[in-house]
């Protein structure tokens, strides 16, 4: 589960001029991955949708809020949140899940 926000703000490229248009270029950049990729947009980026590989949700308020719900619905799965977020990556980890940092996928 990728926080969009999160990891389009971590790359200083000029992302805040079009916030709908760095989310597509990230969930682009995630397609074909060999895992399920769940990618949370917010705000500006709301009306990303999904392609192959990648579901979008698109949260109705809080990006975080969203990413917590749906950690929450699955405790049944492994499941890793990537943001850098402190505040995020404590809620996700008292549910379960792992935790990485936005410059574990732009490696990958």
């Amino acid at each position: 589960m990728v926080d969009a926000a999160n990891v389009v703000g971590s790359v200083p490229d000029g992302w805040w001029r079009d916030r709908h248009g760095a989310a597509v270029r990230l969930r682009d950049a995630l397609a074909g991955r060999p895992e399920e990729v769940v990618l949370v947009v917010e705000g500006r980026a709301r009306g990303v949708t999904g392609v192959d590989g990648v579901r979008v949700v698109a949260a109705a308020g809080s990006g975080d809020d969203a990413i917590v719900e749906v950690v929450r619905a699955h405790p049944d799965r492994e499941v890793v949140v990537v943001t850098a977020d402190r505040e995020l990556r404590r809620r996700v980890a008292e549910l379960g899940a792992d935790c990485w940092g936005p410059s574990a996928i732009t490696r990958r």
